[in-house]
């Protein structure tokens, strides 16, 4: 048999009814699945009005069950016995004593038998919705029961060969029935069905698309058709799709003009208004790149095709573009410096101080960065000034997600170079693991700035991301490093860079201090050279990052004078965690773990170029029988030198002697050492990873011999131990590329 279930009432908030529907199936199946019934299979629909679920080949009753469960022995305290009544529902002449390895034990025989569908899928139903797990929900009425919005009506029927029948239970005053409702307006009269087929048919002519799939699909469809009609075209947005497939049940396209008043703005600003505002989508003439119409989605038939609609909707985009108009016009009345300058009034940290602070720290890590990366410094430092500009605009602040974006805009309008306004948008990319990587340098080096701020700033305070909660997203930052130096093939200083920067904001945290100290003891003050008549000017020339940038240098003669910070490199455990990012990051793209540990084992790992290029190479080169072969080798060598260290307790690593060799397998290997350390050097230095593994590919017939034809634990101890260095240069060699023991397999 087949069930059928839909729970009808008040329209559900488009965001929530995907994984409604999944619930919806995955609590029924579940239920139904644990109550002993079998299905074949079970599909879910949503509309804004409408939860249903379809089950198909449902058995029609669940099997008898019996169950034997061991007891206490028969001699064991009367308690023991009661406890175990109660947990199988039996009487005592109901259990059966049996002989057993200790003794006499009772057990009992639990038989259950089968129950009819109907009387499962009316408990697992009941207890589906009073328990359902909505985001947000409501009470309705006298009831108990929550709900989105208040439920209208319960269509649950059990149907096959022979007809249907409803499934009779009731929730606070909601009888089960086999009735449901079309379209609001369209088809509002109830209707009785006998079957999913029969139900997702009526609906269609009731004038209400079951499937959401469907409904996007033709929204698509029919708004591409509109635009191609006119000779425009529809700018994608899934997002949006799947937003307004769920706001209505039976979709009609409309098509309408932005007045000319509005053409001139930003295509993203008008995109980005239509589609909060409104939910309409942008419609785009592809010779001039302008948004010149917009498609809405109505939800009902009209008799004038929709005028009235779209007569309604332009006068409401109107409103809201004149708004659009007034912030962009306003804006680029205002200087970019001027814009930047308020940001002393934007706070970004209560212990990181405002905007304008930051980007003083920004600016000048630019400035620095910027020869790395190809950039010209005075530019990198300009980008990063107004980079945050537009954070107190108007249009940002009405709508935040245009960030950057409108930096760019009002950078090229106040004539900025080109690179300085691309960067005042690119510098915050990326953003995810799919976002395009900035390849300008100038934007290549705000970008960094800016994220290894955030970054050295949040460690500083100790505000560090901790299992899955990452508030100030961190991760994500330290991400964008690693792409943005790996995208750009960057050779990056990250440890130096790190320890700089996290020296500077220790110092920034330490300032407070010092300055309170200046105030209230006169004799520090005194220390530091510093007059009475001159206490107050220092304290408020050296109150913000940026008063102290431009006396540096007396800055931290102050701090090093008043022993509260040490101006050597400070230890962190910053680099560890890009490590760990670049782990997940390399991982993702297909190296395994242990080769990404075998190349982190190695000098200047903060070099994260060098470091992918080597672990490339190694995870090329341990798929290989050479590698695979070699690894072994190096692993049995490794093992042997290890335990013969322990044993003896000195280690052996001087230089083994070639003349002390036997002819054959020893002093070839020996040759063999001295020609990969003659190719490993010039490989290394051109850090040419792949000429470096194939010389130590060549060791691995001459370590496979040496294995199988020379006995290491010689009888002579001056042969011993030559051989146990041997075994170490063989160690040492491999090593000079990766650390091999770190590989597992």
């Amino acid at each position: 048999m087949n069930l059928l279930l839909e729970i009808f009432g008040e329209e559900i908030p488009a965001r929530m009814q995907a994984k409604a529907a999944a619930d919806l199936k995955r609590l029924v199946t579940d239920g139904l699945v644990e109550a002993g019934l079998t299905y074949a299979a079970a599909a879910a629909f949503h509309t804004p009005r409408r939860l249903a679920l379809s089950v198909e080949d449902l058995t029609a009753e669940s099997r008898a069950v019996r169950e034997e469960r061991k007891g206490p022995r028969t001699d064991a305290p009367e308690k023991a016995l009661e406890g175990f009544l109660r947990s199988t529902g039996l009487t005592r002449d109901q259990l059966e004593a049996r002989d057993d390895k200790k003794g006499q034990v009772w057990f009992a025989v639990i038989e259950k038998p089968g129950r009819p569908a109907a009387e499962i899928v009316a408990e697992v139903v009941t207890n589906t919705i009073r328990n359902f797990p909505w985001p947000k929900s409501m009470r309705w009425g006298a009831g108990s029961l929550r709900w989105v919005r208040p439920i209208g009506s319960i269509l649950c029927i059990l149907s096959d060969v022979e007809g249907a029948e409803i499934v009779p239970f009731d929730i606070d005053g909601i009888a089960a029935g086999n009735t449901t409702e079309g379209h609001r307006f369209m088809a509002p009269k109830r209707f009785a069905v006998s079957g999913f087929e029969d139900y997702a048919a009526k609906l269609m002519r009731a004038n209400v698309m079951l499937d959401a799939d469907a409904r996007a699909e033709k929204i698509w469809h029919d708004a591409r058709e509109l635009a191609f009609a006119r000779g425009l075209e529809l700018v994608e947005d899934k997002a949006l799709l799947a937003e307004v497939a769920g706001l209505v049940e039976w979709p009609v396209v409309l098509m309408g003009e932005i007045g000319a008043d509005f053409l001139a703005l930003p295509p993203e600003v008008l995109q980005t208004s239509m589609r909060e505002h409104q939910k309409f989508f942008s419609v785009r003439n592809p010779k001039t790149g302008r948004i010149e119409g917009y498609v809405t989605v109505a939800n009902v038939d009209t008799a004038d095709h929709g005028a009235t609609i779209l007569a309604g909707n332009s006068k409401v985009l109107a409103a809201r573009l004149s708004d659009a108009k007034f912030f962009w016009e306003n804006d680029l009345r205002v200087p970019l410096d001027d814009m930047a300058a308020k940001l002393e009034n934007v706070t970004f940290h209560n212990k990181l101080g405002t905007q304008a602070e930051r980007v003083a720290r920004i600016a000048a890590l630019a400035r620095e960065i910027a020869p790395m990366v190809g950039a010209n410094p005075d530019q990198a430092e300009r980008a990063a000034k107004l980079c945050k500009a537009d954070l107190t605009s108007a249009m940002v602040g009405e709508f935040p997600e245009l960030q950057g974006l409108m930096g760019r805009y009002y950078a090229q309008a106040a004539g900025e170079a080109p690179e300085v306004a691309a960067a005042c948008q690119e510098h915050y990319a990326p953003q995810g693991p799919n976002d395009d990587v900035p390849s300008a340098p100038v934007s290549v080096a705000v970008a960094l700035a800016d994220k290894l701020d955030t970054l050295t700033g949040f460690w500083a305070i100790d505000e560090k991301p901790t299992g899955s909660k990452d508030p100030f997203a961190l991760r994500r930052a330290a991400l964008g490093v690693i792409r943005l130096v790996i995208g750009n093939s960057l050779r990056f200083p990250l440890a130096k860079i790190l320890s700089e920067q996290e020296e500077l904001h220790a110092n920034d945290l330490m300032w407070p201090v010092v300055l309170e100290q200046i105030h209230e003891d006169l004799a520090l003050a005194k220390k530091f050279g510093i007059s009475l008549e001159q206490v107050d000017d220092f304290i408020e020339a050296h109150k913000t990052p940026a008063k102290r940038a431009a006396d540096r240098e007396r800055s931290d003669n102050f701090l090093a004078k008043a022993n509260l910070v040490d101006v050597k490199m400070l230890g962190s455990d910053l680099l560890v965690f890009f490590h760990d990012r670049l782990k997940t990051y390399l991982r993702d793209q297909g190296i395994s773990h242990d080769v990404i540990d075998a190349c982190l084992a190695m000098p200047g790992n903060d070099d994260l170029t060098l470091l992918v290029k080597r672990a490339e190479a190694l995870q090329a080169f341990v798929k290989t029988d050479d590698g695979t072969n070699l690894h072994q080798g190096f692993k049995r060598a490794n093992n042997i030198l290890s335990a013969e260290e322990k044993k003896d307790g000195v280690e052996y690593s001087l230089d083994p002697e070639a003349k002390l060799a036997e002819a054959g397998a020893e002093a070839e290997l020996f040759a063999a050492l001295d020609a990969a350390d003659q190719a490993l050097a010039p490989a290394l230095k051109a850090e040419d990873f792949a000429a470096a593994m194939a010389a130590l590919a060549a060791l691995r017939a001459p370590i496979d011999a040496f294995f199988e034809g020379v006995q290491v634990n010689a009888d002579n101890a001056m042969i011993r131990r030559n051989r146990l260095c041997l075994l170490h240069r063989i160690r040492a060699t491999m090593q000079q590329v990766a650390m091999f023991g770190a590989l597992q397999g």
